[in-house]
């Protein structure tokens, strides 16, 4: 632990440490890609996939030791983790900082497989990160806004049609598919442009998760709904900076395991009283996870 040194020196170790595992790791997971790309052979293409989560998961366990450098961090979870390497997952979870990955990939290490996430199209140039993210098959989703679809009218559904193709890669190998249903980060400024109806919590997109459940429905275990609390936070500094600080003592975690019933189900695009079903069921979990950051806030 590094508690005597200021906190700018903090930061920095943590800063260092979490570069260099990503760096060489990622540079792994690159050289494995290339390995792929060059071998035509289906089997040795999964073989090598499987190579790579394990890197992945590697670079999962080294972030997590970020949560214990500085500071060793309390974790207070509600709830269970599977206890499955090889089947399959849909996390469903609430979006406040980039320490929300770290904070999934600290839940998933041991016992969950490797997760997926959705990004946008512009990490793809970020070096190291954007090409490993590519190799492990991660979906790189490119938003368009109302008046370039309007100009453009071809654009819409596209990143539906990317959530398809990426979900058949899926198939061939034990994944959680990681959803921030908000679809970015929450900021009192976000909060307040889009008239979210929720105190900590911006309004869930039900389109991409009700169609990722459409995709893989069959093949999802369970829809693992989580919510993050961290009640150390400074609010007017980055959660991320109170992580390498060392100022976050403790991370509250509420985990939901929720069987893949055939209402969640179907066609969203063009059902409309399945989408208001499902629109209505996702605000419901929306509504307990406000509920519980308020409470997690309120026992400080």
């Amino acid at each position: 632990m590094l508690r005597f040194l200021p906190a700018p020196f903090r930061i920095l170790v943590n800063f260092l440490w979490g570069a260099l595992a990503t760096t060489v790791i990622g540079i792994t997971v690159i050289l494995l890609g290339i390995v792929k790309f060059i071998v035509p052979i289906p089997v040795a293409q999964r073989f090598i996939s499987r190579l790579a989560n394990t890197a992945f998961r590697g670079w999962a366990y080294s972030v997590s030791a970020m949560f214990r450098i500085s500071y060793p961090v309390k974790w207070y979870i509600e709830g269970d983790i599977p206890d499955d390497r090889d089947g399959w997952f849909m996390i469903l979870c609430n979006h406040q900082s980039w320490v929300d990955i770290v904070a999934l990939m600290h839940l998933s290490r041991k016992n969950l497989p490797m997760p997926r996430f959705f990004l946008k199209q512009q990490l793809f140039w970020v070096p190291i990160i954007g090409v490993g993210c590519w190799v492990l098959d991660m979906p790189f989703m490119k938003r368009y806004s109302k008046e370039q679809i309007a100009k453009n009218p071809e654009l819409k559904g596209k990143d539906i049609e990317t959530t398809r193709e990426k979900c058949e890669k899926f198939r061939h190998i034990p994944t959680t598919v990681i959803n921030f249903c908000e679809g970015t980060r929450f900021t009192p400024i976000k909060h307040k442009q889009k008239g979210s109806p929720y105190k900590h919590l911006l309004t869930p997109k039900a389109g991409g998760t009700s169609f990722t459940l459409q995709a893989m429905g069959n093949q999802f275990q369970e829809v693992l709904d989580i919510t993050l609390v961290y009640p150390d936070r400074q609010t007017d500094k980055p959660i991320v900076l109170d992580l390498l600080a060392g100022r976050l003592q403790s991370v509250y975690v509420y985990i939901d395991r929720i069987p893949v019933t055939d209402d969640l189900r179907g066609d969203y695009f063009n059902d409309p009283e399945f989408r208001d079903h499902f629109q209505g069921w996702l605000n419901s979990r929306w509504e307990l996870k406000d509920k519980r950051i308020e409470e997690v806030l309120n026992r400080k």
